[in-house]
């Protein structure tokens, strides 16, 4: 086969399309297709006032604005055979004002294949055997046509090859599963709690058996061999109640002494259903219990009367004597607390079957001095104090009231600073007798 020959007319046409383009860039020359000397961003219309002008639109592509200029033609393309009649075209570029399509010519050319061409490269192996047994299976083989892309019309023929390959070796056989056996009974007749009976079937890898003397041997069936499936419909099996912990004692029934304490368990571990039976026996029961009562105080007898504090009456206050018991009899607990003891510890009693005390005298205050009992010459003036403070009232003196001027008539005793008990002083200031 070859490709047909080109026509002999080729058909020049220069297309020109006018665009409108607000905002170009204006240029003061337009040079081979080069902007040069930028006059700034105008409307397109204005810059292309001047012919000698050129602008770049959006695309950056810079455009004259003068009549379409041509550009020099480019070197001749490779002819499109390698051998007899062909056409080889060159380009030429026009600047049109508004778009810049490129020109092409054609002209008739004859060529023969170019000496780099070299055809047919050798066939390349044959690829493995599509299938590795029996009967089917191809192989492949490949050859590159070489040289530059000019020469592919001188490579004729197919570039692959493709044959039958059959094989001595014999395909092993795969197992494959025959059909499903009847599901079997239920392993229950009653679903208990999560443990739900179920139902197996069966099938055997015998559709067909896998081969055993082929190499390699046959696979064996992907899969199980049994499917086992949860019997659904079932009733629920009865479940019988069982007991519960006992729970904690509840309070004795007694506040002290002996007393009675029930606990109580319920059917719940687990509670019945499903029509089981109920839990046997009792659901609570009682235990004997024992609280301490609290003691109550209880007083002692009395203890008998003391020594009177005094062996005779003072003046004032008699003097007493006491006794006393303790809350022993018994003594009140402390845990339960009992109660105490109510009334008095201890009693006072006063010894009025005592005779009085004698009472000592004690003196009194010293008088001021008393007046000169002369007029002249030399006199004594005279102080003194009297046992009334208290009065004397001893029995070993018959309580009798005992006064002093001067010379002491009774004795008080030693007084309490052990000073006299008169005292005098010479008169002063008397004039001489005559």
């Amino acid at each position: 086969w070859s490709w047909l020959l080109w026509t002999s007319s080729f058909i020049c046409v220069c297309v020109c399309v006018c665009v409108c383009v607000a905002g170009a860039r204006c240029f003061s020359q337009f040079n081979q297709g080069q902007c040069v000397g930028e006059l700034g961003e105008v409307e397109e219309d204005d810059c292309c006032q001047n012919p000698h002008y050129g602008h770049k639109d959006t695309d950056g592509q810079c455009r004259s604005c003068g009549p379409p200029v041509w550009s020099p033609w480019s070197s001749w393309s490779y002819c499109n055979i390698l051998c007899g009649d062909g056409v080889s075209s060159e380009n030429q570029d026009s600047r049109c004002p508004r778009t810049g399509l490129p020109i092409r010519r054609g002209a008739q050319c004859s060529s023969d294949p170019p000496d780099s061409c070299l055809g047919w490269s050798l066939w390349q192996a044959w690829s493995s055997c599509t299938v590795s047994c029996g009967e089917g299976g191809v192989r492949t083989r490949h050859r590159v046509c070489s040289g530059p892309p000019e020469c592919h019309a001188a490579c004729t023929g197919p570039s692959d090859e493709t044959e039958e390959c059959p094989t001595s070796i014999t395909c092993p056989v795969h197992g494959g599963w025959s059909g499903w056996s009847g599901w079997t009974e239920c392993s229950g007749p009653c679903i208990a709690g999560s443990n739900i009976p179920s139902r197996t079937r069966r099938r055997s890898c015998s559709s067909p058996t896998p081969s055993a003397d082929t190499r390699p041997p046959g696979n064996r069936c992907p899969g199980d061999e049994l499917q086992r499936q949860g019997c659904t419909g079932l009733p629920n099996c009865p479940v019988d109640g069982g007991w519960g912990a006992w729970a904690p004692a509840g309070k004795c029934s007694a506040s002290c002494g002996e007393g009675l304490q029930l606990s109580a368990r319920t059917c719940d571990q687990p509670t019945p259903k499903y029509g089981g039976q109920f839990c046997a026996g009792p659901s609570t029961k009682a235990t004997v219990c024992q609280v301490v009562c609290p003691v109550d105080g209880f007083w002692s007898g009395w203890s008998n009367w003391g020594e009177c504090s005094s062996s005779c009456i003072p003046q004032g206050q008699a003097p007493v004597r006491t006794r006393s018991r303790s809350c022993t009899n018994p003594a009140p607990s402390t845990s339960p607390p009992g109660k105490g003891c109510s009334g008095e510890r201890s009693q006072a009693q006063n010894c009025d079957q005592l005779p009085n005390c004698p009472v000592d005298g004690g003196w009194s205050s010293w008088t001021s001095f008393s007046a000169c009992p002369v007029t002249c010459g030399v006199g004594l003036q005279v102080s003194d104090r009297k046992c009334n403070n208290p009065p004397a009232n001893n029995p070993a003196r018959h309580g009798q009231l005992v006064a002093f001027s001067g010379t002491p008539h009774a004795d008080c005793g030693a007084t309490p600073d052990g000073g006299p008990k008169i005292e005098s002083q010479a008169c002063s200031n008397l004039p001489p007798c005559p």
